[in-house]
């Protein structure tokens, strides 16, 4: 029997398994790194252990420091959450042999999906379809595009897509070279490249009697660098193909008896437009996404696995699915500069009625639920996964889910860290979305969201400054009823300036006898927390929250621009700063190289992603401020291009 269990793991899947292991009446311990001693999942915990260093190298890949805080901390059991050591079998392993239970498959199960090389010729084996391997050194024109795979791991390290012969040498080296850093392990292997696939997974259960449940498919086909953005079940796909969803449970009970699977696990394939498809792999974990499945079933999926570790019996069958859920990803990044994450203080946090975790049965199950590992006031650090969130909705059908999920969104108060929220809601109203077109190459068919509204943000500006100038009033010393900026003869008016984003936004008001004057709206009211404005005889509301240089007006954020410039802070011409914090992985230049505008120069690593730092036009390097494995800042000079005067 569990009666205190390890989550080898941080941040919202932490929280997840300690939600369900509390309603179980078991014991939750975390470990956390020095960068996570104040996050929401440690101060959840029944005990915490600390693992010093703030690299996951140093903390949560730690094996024997994990196995070490289980023990010290008296628990009995460890869950792996998903990523880090989830599919190492070597800590699996480890677990057992320190006698405590191993909430997740055998070690031998996960041994043999660890290499997708050695997976796909088990699958393949077991009859269930696969890509054709190919290795590196066979790749021809003719098998163009093809995919560069790393063997290890997942998430989207260690892949590249390749279109051009001459490209393949230099992208398997890339790609090598960080799933070596993110795994441990360098090899990889080369397939077909399907550029327009959909990529369908089907949840999997086994207990230790040889019941193997297919517990029902999802579709997470949007995505971005091989990252999953958007997940639904069903699948709209397997909806619409006749005899596909029989046909895929059919290949995954096979994968999971092939290899003896005992837990929740996840097979996932890569589909085309007619209802084929092909063994991609198989993770021998909890998905991220299991939320859709839980949703769509009333299963707990972290109860199921916490039951079958202790040796209870499934039963025959899973139940029916009803009705449609779809999950999003809401992520620390700016989608519009390549994914780029983004850190700071997240100062609100809020979706108003939102849930935490599964309800316990499909009846009860809240139809809005937020698996999150911040809350209100939680600092997004650069060491970890730029994911702040999963926000999921149920609905009788697609459409309506669709609907509700786009609203609650649209609704929700994030103010301090730059998210893709706008580009959720912008997916979730898609008319391809809505038609259930949504395979793998969404974002290169249709881009990546609506094109900016300066007049929204010019809006968003006037109310900023119509706030900030009530807050000034309302915090007077002296003649606080008095407007500020009264003159009893005309004068000029006030101004005020705010940045979204590159474009910068004045804004000119005049405070006079009949109350506020401003272009482009009618003041109806202002407070330091709301604002009222009729324009072309609508009017509108605005909530208005202010932190240190930072206002947010509805989900337009603005950067309050000061009037005097501290000279100390210019830059040199050419300079190239690093746009988020970060480890520097690689250089690829040395002072006094001639370069090319675009060309990569050096590349950081943050939040699980890489970032290329091109430059910016044809030049030559004069400064080289960083070396490979040096830790950066936000804004920190990397090097300086002297620009040739005729770039």
């Amino acid at each position: 029997m569990i009666t205190s269990v390890l989550v080898a793991n941080r941040g919202e899947i932490a929280r997840r398994v300690f939600r369900t292991a509390r309603a179980l009446g078991v014991e939750c311990v975390a470990v956390h790194s020095t960068a996570d001693a104040a996050a929401p999942y440690v101060a959840e915990a029944d005990a915490a252990v600390h693992l010093p260093g703030t690299a996951p190298g140093d903390t949560y890949l730690r094996g024997e420091l994990v196995i070490e805080a289980a023990l010290k901390a008296g628990a009995d059991a460890v869950h792996p959450g998903y990523g880090f050591l989830s599919e190492n079998a070597g800590f699996a392993a480890a677990v057992i042999d320190a006698g405590l239970t191993w909430i997740g498959p055998p070690v031998e199960a996960i041994s043999s999906m660890g290499s997708k090389i050695e997976a796909k010729k088990l699958m393949a084996a077991a009859g269930v379809p696969v890509l054709a391997e190919l290795t590196p050194a066979e790749v021809s024109a003719a098998d163009l595009p093809v995919l560069v795979k790393a063997s290890a791991g997942g998430g989207g390290r260690g892949m590249r897509v390749v279109r051009r012969l001459e490209d393949l040498s230099t992208e398997i080296d890339a790609a090598s070279a960080e799933a070596l850093s993110a795994f441990g392990d360098g090899t990889v292997f080369c397939e077909p490249y399907l550029a327009t696939g959909r990529h369908i997974e089907v949840q999997v259960l086994a207990d230790q009697h040889g019941t193997v449940w297919a517990v029902g498919e999802r579709e997470c086909s949007i995505q971005r660098r091989h990252q999953k953005v958007v997940e639904e079940a069903p699948s709209p796909l397997v909806e619409r193909v006749s005899g596909m969803r029989a046909r895929l449970f059919e290949a995954a009970r096979k994968a999971a008896e092939a290899i003896g699977y005992v837990g929740a696990g996840t097979v996932e394939f890569l589909a085309d437009e007619e209802g084929g498809f092909y063994f991609l792999e198989m993770n021998t974990r909890l998905q991220v996404e299991h939320p859709v499945t839980e949703s769509t079933t009333g299963l707990d999926l972290v109860a199921l696995q916490f039951a079958i570790a202790s040796g209870e019996a499934l039963p025959a069958e899973p139940p029916a699915a009803v009705g449609h859920s779809i999950e999003v990803r809401l992520y620390a990044e700016d989608p519009a500069k390549d994914w780029q994450p983004q850190t700071g203080t997240l100062h609100r946090f809020v979706l108003p009625g939102a849930a935490f975790g599964p309800g316990g049965s499909r009846e009860g199950m809240p139809w809005l639920r937020v698996d999150s590992g911040v809350v209100s006031g939680s600092v997004v650090s650069p060491f970890y996964d730029a994911m702040l969130a999963k926000v999921i909705v149920w609905g009788a059908t697609r459409e309506q889910a669709a609907a509700r999920l786009a609203a609650e969104l649209q609704q929700a108060e994030i103010h301090g860290v730059q998210t893709n929220r706008d580009l959720l809601v912008w997916i979730l109203r898609h008319p391809a979305f809505l038609a259930g077109d949504t395979d793998t190459s969404f974002f290169d068919q249709h881009g990546i969201g609506e094109p900016v509204d300066e007049a929204k943000e010019r809006l968003a500006a006037i109310v900023a400054a119509l706030a900030d100038a009530a807050r000034r009033r309302e915090g007077a010393k002296v003649q606080r009823g008095l407007p500020g900026g009264w003159r009893n003869l005309a004068s000029q008016g006030q101004r005020k300036s705010y940045r979204v984003g590159e474009t910068q936004y004045d804004v000119d008001y005049r405070v006079t006898r009949d109350g506020v004057v401003v272009d482009g709206a009618e003041v109806v009211a202002a407070s330091a927390e709301r604002v009222v404005l009729e324009v072309d005889g609508v009017r509108r509301a605005y909530q208005v929250a202010a932190y240190p240089g930072l206002v947010c007006v509805g989900s337009v954020a603005l950067t309050p621009v000061e009037r005097f410039s501290d000279p100390s802070e210019q830059l040199v011409a050419g300079s190239l700063v690093a746009p988020m914090p970060g480890t520097v992985v690689r250089v690829g230049v040395e002072v006094g190289d001639k370069v090319t505008a675009g060309q990569g120069l050096l590349w950081l690593e943050a939040m699980k992603m890489e970032h290329t730092i091109s430059a910016p036009a044809d030049g030559i390097l004069v400064e080289l401020a960083v070396a490979a494995g040096q830790q950066v800042e936000v804004g920190a000079v990397l090097a300086v291009v002297q620009v040739e005067e005729n770039a």
